[in-house]
C-alpha cells in the first residue's frame, strides 16, 4: 500500500504562509520544527493540512531559498490550477475566505463534479475550491 503524504509548496516565508492556511483556509499546523537543508542550513520543517484530513493530504511549506526557487513561487503550475480543496460546506468556506481576503478569480459555478471557485492562495498560485457534487 501506498499514499501520497505531502506536496512541497514553495513559499517566500513561513510565517505569512502558515497564517494564511490556517486562518484563510482553516488548515491545522501539524508541524513547524527546525531542520536543516541537504547542505547543512538551517530550515523548518512546516507541515498545514485540512482539518480531518488524516494522515496525508498535507502541504510542506517550502521556503524558496536562492534565485531560481524564488522565481517560481506561485508559479509551481504555469498559471494554472494545480491544487483543489474539496470541502463540506462550499458556502460556509467561501465565506470565511472572502472574509479573510481570499482573492477569487471567479464567482462560484455549478458543474458535474461540485460547485467550484478559483482562488489564488497568498503566494499567488491557483487553486480550485470545490463543494460537494450535485
Amino acid at each position: 500500500m501506498a499514499h501520497l503524504e505531502l506536496t512541497a509548496l514553495l513559499v517566500r516565508e513561513y510565517q505569512p504562509a502558515i497564517d494564511f492556511f490556517v486562518r484563510a483556509l482553516d488548515f491545522e499546523l501539524v508541524a513547524d520544527e527546525p531542520s536543516l537543508t541537504t547542505d547543512g542550513r538551517p530550515k523548518r520543517w512546516v507541515v498545514v493540512r485540512p482539518k480531518g484530513a488524516g494522515a496525508g493530504a498535507g502541504l510542506l511549506l517550502a521556503r524558496a531559498d536562492g534565485e531560481t526557487p524564488m522565481a517560481l513561487v506561485g508559479q509551481q503550475f504555469g498559471g494554472r490550477v494545480g491544487l483543489f480543496l474539496r470541502v463540506d460546506d462550499f458556502e460556509a468556506a467561501y465565506a470565511r475566505m472572502r472574509a479573510h481576503a481570499v482573492a477569487f478569480l471567479s464567482t462560484p459555478r455549478t458543474e458535474p463534479y461540485g460547485t467550484v471557485a478559483v482562488f489564488r492562495d497568498c503566494e499567488g498560485n491557483h487553486w480550485d475550491l470545490l463543494g460537494p457534487a450535485t
